[in-house]
């Protein structure tokens, strides 16, 4: 269809453009060291396209520019690239274009801050501590930091299995706290992240279906049990909290306990002021240490709650229980289940993959750098396995083992021999995660099209391209890279999106961490059982923030582009270029100039045109 004069001379100048750079761009991809990306890639699609002919299946041909551009992009920037971005790569000639924007995405500020608030979703997604909000920040900035010196997988694993310190400034300790510190969780949390394997229900019993069993499970629960999370007041208000560890010798409760009942005279005659024979919060102010502490000593031992410790209720105080979540012990005791209230049986720590155990007169921290080893070791093929099989998955809406995170010995892989490779590279390259990333998406396997189930209904592993459903971070920045572009005064910002929600998402005073507390999901979750609910639906069909900025008048984006483009057919043309960053169909471009003809209003057409395109589930979909 004919073009406007304006629109012809900017796509041909920037056909010139790219025609004059082709040079330049080809010996630069040249001189660019990606020979181990593409021999990997080469060798995982051979393997792939092998099994797929022995099953009489003919794999997807590659997605056009614009699919894969919107494509890679989203998973590794989080954001659509711009109808600028889109043009240019349509008409870039170069033969390594796809390789270059692959590499080019990888350096940016964009990838590492949308991969932290990916780990940040999947590590809080499970979180069962209340105040989780508050180690938010720290962890998606100490994560950014992380990703952006491309840190290996393994340094950013044992950062988090060996962390302490203040949540609010060491982000790392995310995993720990938001699992309140408490062993078995931190465990199970663990033994999911890191090694894809479920671990947690061979909490209370023996696995019922795959080998793992109770012991090992506390076992591994048994590396953890001196973590201690304290809290950090001023002016007797809380204002952050510290992951601690206990010393066997003298701060573990029991030990506490004992010290507290040895010294009740000499605490009395230093602290007892008025000599009434009771312990006020006043009077214990002058020792910091000991008033840290005596709200929980008169929670439990303050028996006429008057808010006084006297003497006899300090030594008549019960005992505490071991493994109190965020309290810590000495040692972890798994539970007698047919005598709960006895102590348990004491557990030595021991990691259930190798059997590799430890010595004895080990500290909290000696514990958990010991156990960082065992994961991270080349010994254990579960750590690369696990890393490998959920960014594949991340990527390509499908992993080897599904779900991602119930990974094992007693399941099968799809396309083991793929899995082994590419796992045995990651770990050769230094669990480089840019490198893994940038393999996958050099792979033919990775950029093609989407294509429909069989005739006989099957799907198609791995010979196509499978649509997903954009994560609520990647959404937010969909919407924000539509709404907040140069013609707007300036990005709206999207609050109200909260949706109501309190506990876990109380305080989320941040437009995109509220956002993400309405369209949000587990990224551990297969694409199978995500599905859109009525409070997002309403949100982005109904929302007055989002309304507003559909209209073709005033400072908004798309009052701008019906400026520029007085022709119907050039401004249909930018807004899918900016909305969907694919040009409209010719089927398209036919139904809307019905429409607008039976509209009659320019303005209402394209606010209704602009509506529908941002609600469709193409928007809402990585494709």
């Amino acid at each position: 269809m004919p073009r406007s004069i304006n629109h012809r001379v900017f796509t041909t100048f920037l056909a010139l453009l790219v025609g004059l750079t082709f040079r330049i761009s080809v010996d630069a991809a040249e001189e660019t060291d990606t020979g181990s990306v593409v021999e990997v890639a080469n060798e995982i699609d051979r393997l792939i396209v092998t099994e797929l002919s022995s099953a009489d299946i003919q794999p997807a041909p590659l997605a056009s520019d614009e699919d894969f551009l919107r494509r890679v992009t989203f998973d590794i920037a989080g954001t659509l690239p711009s109808p600028r971005e889109v043009t240019l790569f349509g008409l870039d000639p170069s033969p390594h274009k796809r390789a270059k924007v692959i590499e080019k995405l990888l350096g940016t500020d964009q990838y590492a801050e949308t991969w932290a608030r990916y780990w940040r979703d999947v590590i809080f997604s499970k979180a069962t501590n209340m105040r989780a909000p508050i180690v938010n920040q720290s962890f998606v900035s100490w994560m950014t930091e992380s990703l952006k010196a491309n840190d290996g997988w393994d340094e950013i694993a044992r950062a988090m299995i060996t962390a302490d310190g203040d949540v609010r400034e060491n982000g790392e300790t995310a995993l720990i706290f938001v699992q309140e510190g408490n062993p078995e969780d931190v465990a199970g949390e663990v033994s999911r992240i890191f090694l894809g394997i479920q671990m947690q229900c061979a909490n209370c019993h023996d696995h019922p279906w795959d080998r793992w069993k109770r012991d090992e499970f506390h076992e591994l629960a048994a590396f953890f049990p001196r973590i201690s999370l304290r809290p950090v007041r001023e002016e007797m208000r809380t204002v952050t909290w510290e992951v601690v560890s206990l010393s066997e010798n003298t701060n573990d409760p029991q030990s506490r306990r004992k010290q507290l009942l040895a010294n009740a005279d000499r605490i009395f005659s230093f602290m007892d002021r008025n000599r009434d024979g009771k312990l006020t919060k006043d009077e214990v102010q002058k020792n910091p240490n000991f008033a840290r502490g005596f709200d929980r000593l008169l929670q439990f031992g303050d028996k006429n709650k008057d808010g006084a410790l006297t003497k006899t209720e300090l030594k008549e105080m019960p005992a505490p229980m071991p493994n109190q979540t965020g309290r810590g012990s000495s040692e972890h005791f798994m539970a007698d289940l047919a005598n709960p209230a006895s102590q348990g049986t004491k557990i030595d720590p021991k990691f259930f993959v190798t059997g590799l155990s430890t010595k004895t007169g080990l500290d909290d921290l000696e514990r958990r750098e010991l156990l960082s080893k065992y994961i991270t070791s080349t010994r254990n093929d579960w750590f690369a396995r696990s890393i490998v099989n959920r960014m594949w998955a991340e990527m390509t809406g499908e992993g080897f083992y599904m779900p991602i995170d119930d990974m094992g010995p007693d399941r099968t892989p799809a396309y083991a021999d793929v899995l082994d490779l590419l796992a045995d590279q990651f770990v050769r390259h230094d669990h480089d995660i840019q490198w893994l990333m940038q393999t996958i998406a050099t792979t033919h396997t990775y950029q093609r099209q989407i294509r429909q189930a069989d005739e006989t209904g099957e799907a198609l592993p791995f010979a196509s391209a499978t649509p997903t459903r954009l994560r609520g971070d990647q959404l937010y920045s969909a919407v924000l890279s539509v709404l907040g572009g140069s013609q707007t005064a300036r990005p709206p910002r999207l609050t109200g999106a909260n949706g109501g929600g309190g506990g876990m998402n109380r305080g989320l005073r941040n437009p995109r961490d509220a956002f993400g507390a309405l369209f949000g999901f587990d990224p551990s979750t297969p694409q199978a059982d995500i599905t859109g609910n009525v409070p997002q639906a309403l949100f982005m069909m109904n929302s007055p923030m989002l309304n507003n900025q559909f209209k073709a008048s005033g400072f908004t984006r798309l009052a701008g582009l019906l400026r520029k483009y007085p022709d119907d057919e050039d401004a249909m043309s930018e807004l899918y270029l900016m909305v969907l960053a694919r040009e409209p169909s010719r089927k398209e471009l036919g139904i809307f100039k019905e429409f607008r003809a039976e509209v009659g209003s320019r303005n209402e057409a394209f606010e209704d045109l602009m509506w529908s395109l941002m609600n469709s589930s193409e928007f809402m979909s990585k494709r």
